[in-house]
């Protein structure tokens, strides 16, 4: 594929200042990338296929362009690391360890300036670079400043879950949960109608509500 074709694909989608770079790791060891429509369980995917002599990566379409970049990087990190260790799949290679971990690290180091990302991302983003997470959603913080760039508005209006106080009542996909306690990057809430626990992100997007007992001021 030509070089001007494939810049097209990413053009508007990551920062200018970051377009060559993401080239140039497409080019050391090329892959597919498709770019899909928006998927509520992931930002992007790799999944190592033996049949297959180049490997594809996914994106959703709809991220805000650090967003993308992160996502971007963070699945090439997956395909580098499994090029590399083919014959350890399976074995002790884990989708998110320490090989994952120094990949994506030296990955990210070149983009880790204001000249991609803007100071109130690239702060949280270099504490979540010192030890990454299986997902940037697991990092509240983080979320918090990539949001403020995301097209939707309204979603940006939303408060996180994890801004929310203990007991709470919140409404989330049409169900209305109460808020226990919070457990690392999830929270443990009771659905209202059937009395059921379920571990929720921190960082999901809710609507408060009004719980038995409140009072209004």
């Amino acid at each position: 594929m030509k070089k001007e074709k494939w810049l097209e694909q990413l053009k508007g989608k990551v920062p200018e200042n970051a377009l060559s770079y993401c080239f140039s790791l497409w080019e050391e060891e090329p892959f597919v990338i498709e770019i899909t429509k928006s998927r509520r369980s992931k930002l992007g995917d790799f999944r190592y296929r033996r049949d297959k002599s180049i490997q594809k990566i996914t994106i959703n379409h709809d991220l805000n362009q650090y967003q993308f970049l992160i996502t971007y990087i963070h699945e090439v990190a997956h395909h580098r690391v499994f090029s590399q260790h083919k014959e350890r799949i399976g074995k002790g290679i884990m989708p998110h360890g320490i090989e994952w971990k120094r990949s994506f690290k030296w990955l990210m180091a070149p983009v880790l300036h204001e000249r991609v990302f803007p100071k109130d991302v690239l702060i949280p983003l270099k504490l979540h670079m010192s030890n990454p997470k299986a997902s940037t959603g697991a990092d509240l913080f983080l979320m918090k400043e990539l949001r403020k760039y995301d097209k939707d508005a309204v979603k940006f209006e939303q408060p996180f879950l994890g801004d929310l106080p203990q007991h709470a009542h919140f409404e989330l996909r049409e169900r209305v949960f109460k808020k226990i306690r919070t457990q690392r990057s999830r929270v443990l809430c009771q659905e209202i109608s059937t009395g059921r626990n379920y571990l929720i992100s921190n960082n999901a997007l809710v609507k408060q509500v009004d719980g038995p007992g409140d009072v209004p001021f």
